[in-house]
């Protein structure tokens, strides 16, 4: 999901709940060879940095194959295993119609992919992010059900006017969340686990902070979308994760009312802080705090 995104208006050839035939058939050997390299390169980067269900996840969809992969062929596994399915979008979706397919456990990803000269960067989510990034997670029970559980409670932030504290959550969680893990921090979220850049970043930099997951300051931090993030949020685990987003909102939402927003880059005295980061890479990039 983007906020940030303008109105949209429905595209030509899509059906009302903005979907669209995938047309696995129009790619080129070209999109396939995009596909195949970017799959290689992370699939060797992301064993011992990505948890076990996203890695688990990768293996049940085989999603290396002979490229792209057919949105058909994956959804007979991830449906078995969860209940899920992919459905091809145009690009960006209204956020009602988004939210309301996540509630239905319908997945919307985009059906083009990059060119071969941007491999490390794309403003819009193409099929390499959506697919290889969000879908495998979708296989683990619990993060389905964290899921459709943030589908749900982003129709009703849509009428509490909180979309933009929601859209955080997303953000740091989804997008790019850190989880604990025994074995340490692992990656779970799409836009980590989908970029070589950031999954070294996330881990491995001195820069940003990370820190322990708390429902209401996630959504009370702003993010960016122009450069690496200047705070992780790390989870205990997915069933706590899964667990803060089934509660009713309503009492947060009105303290969230209440608070202010955060700097992208502030630690509270309440934090959990596992690495109080530098913040090097954002200032010598010349960023301030930014958006959301």
């Amino acid at each position: 999901m983007n906020p940030d995104a303008p109105d949209l208006s429905l595209p030509t050839g899509a059906r009302p709940d903005w979907t669209v035939d995938q047309r696995w058939d129009l790619y080129s050997d070209a999109d396939h060879a995009v596909w195949l390299e970017l799959y290689e390169r992370q699939a060797a980067l992301l064993p011992g940095r990505a948890c076990d269900p996203f890695l688990r996840g990768l293996e049940a969809l085989d999603l290396h194959g002979a490229g792209i992969p057919d949105f058909g062929r994956i959804n007979k596994e991830l449906k078995r295993l969860t209940g899920w399915t992919v459905v091809a979008a145009p690009g960006l979706v209204p956020d009602a119609v988004f939210f309301d397919h996540l509630a239905h456990r319908r997945f919307p990803a985009g059906r083009f992919i990059r060119k071969a000269g941007e491999l490390d960067y794309l403003r819009e989510p193409d099929v390499f992010h959506d697919i290889f990034g969000h879908v495998p997670m979708l296989t683990d029970p619990i993060f389905a059900d964290y899921m459709q559980a943030y589908g749900q409670g982003g129709l009703r932030a849509l009428g509490l006017g909180r979309l933009h504290n929601l859209a955080r959550l997303y953000w740091y969680t989804v997008e790019f969340g850190l989880l604990q893990t025994p074995q340490g921090l692992r990656i779970y979220g799409a836009g980590i686990v989908s970029s070589r850049t950031e999954t070294l970043f996330a881990l491995e930099a001195p820069s940003p902070h990370r820190i322990g997951f708390d429902l209401e300051r996630v959504m009370r931090t702003t993010y960016r979308i122009d450069d690496f993030q200047q705070t992780y949020f790390v989870a205990p685990s997915l069933a706590a994760l899964r667990d803060a987003t089934l509660e009713d909102f309503g009492a947060l939402y009105a303290s969230l009312a209440r608070a202010g927003d955060l700097a992208v880059d502030s630690l509270l005295p309440t934090d959990r802080v596992l690495t109080r980061g530098t913040q090097d890479h954002a200032r010598r990039a010349g960023r301030q705090a930014a958006i959301a």
